[in-house]
């Protein structure tokens, strides 16, 4: 299919593309770009990167026969990743987002390298990339540069699950290395899409894990007795967030006509881990909005330099590789979505203390058994994890290139980090999950909602209920993994 001139993080959601086109539009357009720049090259002007060297080197002329070599050196200069492998998930997105930003015709390569990167991501062989090596600032350089590095034979791809030497893939396939020419070495590595594929996983995630969040705290809500009036719109009418109105009223729908609400309570009021949801997840909501904003402003610009624009006869060095709007807001996203899992471990706190004509640690049989005890302190412990995590990156600059590259936006340790907040959230909530079912399963018979009690036989199909104490940790995983479902997938 061809991507759409603006790509969302919807469309980013609905799962893997299988087969990209160029566009005929797009190709004349980079097709058009890339002759401009021959035709410049040609009158033997300088211009930063396509005839001279790179960084604090941006002085250094170079000769016309060698500005083939000049791009393939820099792409295996810059190819300096450490650490653990990028997921292939991520690098395909890398791929595809690369794709989108060449095929503005902005950055002067030749069609066949985007159809090349094109070809790569129809037939899945994925180059390996690391995560350790960006500073998120003259675009994300070691991670493009391992993404580069297959178009002509070198580096490292995964293809049908192995990791295996690009040229031995690329001989079975038949088709041949792709030398580089003038600008595109520099095209290819200038550009942020390493934090753009992380920043658009994470918010795909938020989105799922946010709506859940919603879920399970309902559940949470029954479980402990607690009132549905903290979610009535009058309170919320009064202070109109569009984040927390939102949530009171998703919760309200959730807990309509629940048996348990219908039960008189004797509390006043409830611990704000459950009367304050509206005001907490409607919080995180809005900024998952505002950073969405960002996110897809970003994936659809042009982020390498120099830029070639062909319809005003000009190219341009500027700084639209500079990864500071995705730093702040990726960082941003990490501390709101790593308060979905502090009030959901305060909620399954309460759920395990024996209170509300609950069991101590929700052990039919406590003493004997030690119930989930323990598993309130894994959820302690991943929300003290998170909290480190949450220390935010782009505060943080270090000089590089001999001082010409002297502020940087450390964008690409925020996109990382950013993502296991992510995981740990989705293992949080998994336990409380856990928790609110385990606490329904002993309220019986009265019933919860009619649309929780759909979320509860799904979950129920897969993790039964607690007796006695059991392997719990076959539990959290399969908690954890259910929560990979979409909820409206669920509650249908």
């Amino acid at each position: 299919m061809e991507l759409p001139e603006h790509l969302s993080i919807d469309f980013l959601s609905r799962g893997d593309v299988n087969n990209l086109i160029f566009s005929a539009e797009s190709l004349k357009r980079v097709a058009r770009n890339r002759l401009y720049l021959d035709q410049i090259l040609k009158k033997g002007d300088t211009y930063y990167g396509i005839n001279t060297g790179f960084g604090s080197l941006c002085n250094v002329r170079v000769e016309p026969e060698e500005l083939s070599q000049l791009q393939e050196n820099l792409v295996c200069s810059h190819a300096c990743g450490m650490g653990d492998e990028v997921p292939e998930e991520i690098v395909r997105l890398m791929l595809l987002l690369k794709v989108q930003g060449l095929s503005k015709g902005y950055s002067g390569v030749r069609p066949a390298i985007v159809q090349r990167l094109i070809d790569y991501y129809n037939l899945h062989i994925t180059p390996i990339v690391y995560e350790q090596g960006s500073l998120g600032a003259s675009g994300d350089l070691a991670p493009l540069a391992h993404l580069s590095l297959p178009i002509f034979g070198m580096g490292q791809v995964r293809y049908k699950g192995e990791v295996r030497e690009t040229m031995d893939v690329l001989n079975e396939l038949g088709l041949e290395p792709m030398p580089l020419a003038a600008k595109e070495g520099l095209a290819l590595l200038n550009g942020t899409q390493f934090m753009s594929s992380y920043a658009s996983w994470s918010l795909v995630a938020a989105q799922r894990l946010s709506a859940w969040a919603d879920v399970i705290g309902a559940l949470s809500a029954d479980g402990y007795m607690a009132k549905d009036e903290p979610f009535k719109h009058p309170i919320h009418r009064i202070r109109p967030h569009k984040g927390q109105i939102e949530t009171a009223r998703r919760i309200l729908e959730l807990l309509k006509d629940s048996e348990i609400q219908g039960i008189q309570k004797e509390q006043v009021q409830d611990p704000y881990s459950f009367r304050c949801m509206p005001q907490v997840h409607g919080a995180t909501k809005d900024v998952i909005d505002n950073v969405r904003h960002v996110v897809e402003t970003e994936i659809n610009s042009v982020t390498d330099n120099p830029i070639v624009f062909h319809d005003e006869d000009a190219i341009m060095s500027g700084g639209n590789f500079h990864g500071q709007p995705l730093a702040l807001n990726l960082d941003f996203l990490a501390i709101a979505m790593s308060e979905l899992a502090n009030i959901s471990e305060r909620r399954t706190y309460l759920l395990i203390s024996g209170q509300r004509g609950l069991p101590p640690f929700l052990a039919p049989d406590a003493g004997l058994n030690s119930g989930f005890m323990i598993a309130q302190y894994t959820a302690a412990a991943i929300v003290s994890q998170n909290k480190q995590l949450c220390t935010p990156a782009s505060v943080d600059s270090i000089v590089s290139s001999n001082g010409q590259e002297d502020h940087v936006s450390m964008g690409a340790n925020a996109a990382t980090k950013l993502r296991r907040v992510m995981q740990n959230v989705q293992r949080v909530l998994g336990i409380e999950l856990l928790t609110a079912t385990q606490a329904i399963d002993l309220r019986r018979p009265k019933q919860t909602s009619p649309m929780l009690e759909k979320v509860f036989a799904a979950f129920r199909s897969e993790v039964d209920m607690m007796p006695k104490d059991r392997l719990l940790h076959t539990d959290l995983v399969k908690a954890e993994r259910f929560l990979n479902h979409r909820v409206e997938d669920v509650i249908r």
